[in-house]
């Protein structure tokens, strides 16, 4: 869109006066970064030649003629390398009391070998690292950090012909990243974007490299803006900031245990988020929201969430909903709660910079805002018009901003949607952040927006899950952001953003949320439709189908668009869209109990199909079918007028969800996919709780011979931190019948009555029911 355009579309979305303050703010934008040169920092071209090496605990210091490497062992399989200084604060690396790992060291020729219990470091004398298993088996290589004279450094990494790349945080591309090149600064994306998009809203600078030699996770704890090119070789470059980086080695599951001990896990959602969300940019009146909320209650749809954009707030300012519009608000929410309804609302950290606004005469008193050089007030421009931005990167920022919170919990507020914490000022071109030389604290260390700026969204979501746990702790946080960093997983959800409504973007939808899985963060999915245009009938049911599998469930649309709810689809859509509701709740128990394992183990919810078997390379690119746990493998339909899928399986056997087909893994297959029917896949052996009506039913999917079925089961109140169970099953083949058990621990009472239990395959049963025992916790 060229420059005329925009700012006429800007016109049109967010009004003339700050349309023109828009254009004016960019101006000056320009003229600050263009003047804005740092001088160079006093570090070597690269490190020089390797002197000699000293043990130390976990590792080593390898010493170099320019600078120190310094190498800790974490884990046996997880290993720290500092380049030119120690590590220092991290906004991603939340554990530091790491037993210590015993290592040895010693000469090799020129170069220096540090060991692990399940890693080699193999230290040349240029400066060159191997990395290898204990059988000698060449796991990475990676060259010596190199500067080019001035703040930045950038390092090259080998990689094989045939490995795959993934993660990088949220990426408009294929799961497959290589070949490509990719920035690392989060970036609204001014409108909507489409396939192909880079960079996006979360960046992080976390890979996962697998080849044939294996996999193994890298993190560059630096917050810097950067960039990776995947050709040939990857090459990872940074602007400025510290040469600080982590590698894991193991199996995907592995990958992502040690790397979420190392950032964090996601804490236990309540039960409710896991349901589906209702929402739109133009619900402008409480009378809106009562018809959609009357809808799906005369259409019998279930319904877990229903949002308030930021259309919904007095004069565009956060925390303050126009009571004029919504003239009863906590009554809507407890009617909303009645029906099991949680309302969530929009919460930007751009504030209207006026003295007529509470917030900003408060935060001003508080001195809570960024700042210009000077020490004067920086102004972008948001929805309000001159906006003052909150500087979360302060401590005492943070808990202020935390207890902001307090008038919408006391409004019946449930969940806090996030959204513009790039952050993002509107501008008439280029990206739309702050100038580069803002102040911000960074907790103490005082440093520009170059630093802080990929780490502002993570520290909104920070602030905001502090104060909802001090102001509400028998509740467990519900926060959706657009932005985030490494580490996000911690407080926050997130979203594939403004996606323009078209197959090509459905398709990468799957990509995109594997991706954010591989970066840590486990709970993703897409506005259904599209943000922007208006899905036809088939794609819309599209759409659905994929998003019920997806941890965050959302319709959501943009202004001016026709109304996005399913009943304004018709009838036969409606009656698909109902029975793919119907499925996610039956499924709710299974989605609770992989909710909880990723806060125990960091693995996502929705996995690549490799997760089950890397040794198969066919498995490695497959990006339009994903795995639901190990239990399910989804194959959602991504072409218009399509009614057959194919996809290669991974290994063991699977039945159709619904006709109970049995198909043998490790080949491809077709499988019917009628509009209003996405195929879905059960593992053999798996055992997968379904909750009805009146109470529950576990499908026992008979093993392949010689195997043991498994499942798990996770149960408590679905929110707060009180009593849980765990009850674990276990299918036996013994002659023609099977033989099944089950154990528990914990203080939660079983909440479903008697067990159904249905077989799926041949053989037989001894009963139909299932009575759990008392659970018990283990001495």
């Amino acid at each position: 869109m060229n420059v005329v355009a925009k700012f006429i579309e800007n016109i049109r979305v967010v009004g003339f006066s700050t349309a023109i303050a828009a254009w004016r703010y960019t101006l000056r934008r320009d003229r600050l970064d263009k003047a804005y040169v740092l001088p160079p920092l006093d570090r070597p071209a690269s490190p020089g030649k390797l002197i000699s090496a000293t043990p130390q605990p976990g590792g080593a210091d390898f010493h170099f003629e320019q600078c120190d490497l310094q190498a800790r062992f974490l884990l046996p399989g997880l290993v720290q390398l500092a380049w030119y200084a120690a590590p220092g604060f991290s906004y991603a690396v939340v554990r530091r009391d790491w037993p210590e790992v015993s290592t040895t060291l010693k000469s090799e020729g020129d170069g220096w070998r540090l060991c692990s219990p399940a890693v080699q470091l193999n230290v040349s004398v240029n400066g060159h690292i191997d990395y290898l298993d204990n059988a000698g088996k060449l796991l990475c290589h990676e060259g010596q950090p190199q500067t080019s004279g001035g703040r930045g450094w950038r390092q090259s990494v080998s990689l094989d012909p045939e490995a795959c790349l993934y993660g990088l945080g949220e990426r408009g591309a294929r799961l497959n990243l290589r070949p490509g090149s990719y920035r690392l600064w989060n970036q609204e994306k001014a409108g909507i974007y489409g396939p192909g998009a880079d960079p996006l809203y979360i960046t992080m600078p976390v890979y996962v490299c697998q080849g044939n030699a294996g996999s193994h996770l890298a993190f560059y704890d630096n917050t810097f803006d950067g960039e990776v090119k995947a050709g040939d070789a990857l090459e990872i470059s940074f602007v400025d900031g510290p040469a600080v980086y982590y590698l894991a080695f193991g199996d995907l599951p592995a990958l992502l245990e040690q790397f979420t001990l190392l950032t964090g896990r996601a804490p236990l959602p309540p039960r409710w988020a896991l349901g589906f969300h209702q929402c739109r940019f133009g619900y402008f009146t409480q009378a809106e929201m009562e018809r959609v909320f009357q809808g799906y209650q005369d259409y019998h749809l279930p319904l877990s969430a229903l949002y308030l954009d930021c259309d919904s707030f007095k004069d565009w300012c956060t925390f303050v909903t126009d009571p004029k519009r919504y003239p009863d608000l906590p009554g809507f929410a407890r009617r909303l709660n009645e029906k099991g309804i949680h309302l969530v609302v929009s919460t930007n950290p751009g504030i209207k910079a006026s003295p007529k606004v509470e917030l900003f005469r408060k935060g001003s008193e508080q001195d809570v805002f960024c700042k210009n050089p000077d020490g004067s007030l920086f102004k972008g421009v948001v929805w309000p018009g001159e906006t003052a931005f909150v500087d979360f990167t302060k401590p005492q920022v943070r808990e202020w901003w935390g207890e902001a919170y307090t008038s919408r919990l006391a409004e019946g507020i449930d969940g806090f949607w996030h959204d513009m914490n790039e952050p993002s000022s509107f501008t008439a071109w280029g990206d739309m952040t702050l100038p580069l030389e803002v102040r911000h604290d960074l907790d103490g260390q005082e440093d520009d927006h170059r630093q802080a700026h990929n780490v502002y969204g993570l520290l909104m979501d920070r602030a905001g899950y502090e104060g909802l746990r001090r102001l509400a702790p028998e509740k467990r946080p519900f926060i959706l952001s657009r932005s985030g960093w490494t580490g996000m997983q911690r407080y926050a959800w997130t979203w594939t953003g403004d996606i323009e409504s078209s197959w090509g973007i459905l398709r990468q939808t799957i990509a995109c949320v594997l991706g954010l899985g591989l970066s840590g963060e486990p709970y993703a999915g897409p506005d259904i439709g599209g943000f922007a245009g208006h899905p036809a009938p088939e794609l819309f049911v599209r759409w659905f189908e994929l998003a019920s599998f997806l941890p965050f469930f959302r319709v959501h649309s943009g202004l001016n668009l026709p109304k996005r709810e399913p009943w304004e689809f018709g009838d036969e859509v409606l009656r698909i869209v109902r029975r793919r509701l119907q499925n996610r709740y039956r499924l709710l128990p299974y989605w609770y109990t992989l909710a909880w394992e990723a806060s125990r183990t960091g693995s996502p919810l929705v996995r690549p199909l490799a997760w089950l078997d890397q040794a198969d390379p066919r498995l490695w690119q497959i990006d339009d079918a994903f795995l639901v746990g190990d239990a399910l493998l989804v194959a959602p339909v991504v072409e218009e007028e399509a009614t057959q899928r194919t996809i290669y399986l991974p290994p063991c056997a699977w039945y159709d969800f619904e006709s109970d087909r049995v198909y043998s893994g490790g080949q491809e297959v077709t499988l019917d996919a009628a509009l209003g029917h996405i195929p879905v896949l059960v593992r053999a052996g798996s055992i997968l709780p379904m909750e009805t009506a009146t109470g529950m039913e576990l499908h026992l999917y008979a093993p392949e011979a010689g195997k043991e079925g498994a499942g798990i089961l996770y149960s408590d109140a679905g929110d707060g931190y009180g009593p849980w169970r765990v009850d674990r099953f276990h299918l036996r083949q013994a002659g023609d019948h099977y033989e099944f058990s089950g154990d528990s621990e914990g203080d939660f009472p079983w909440p479903y009555g008697n067990v159904k239990l249905v077989l799926h395959g041949s053989g037989q049963l001894p009963a139909s029911e299932y009575s759990p025992e008392a659970p018990s916790r283990p001495a």
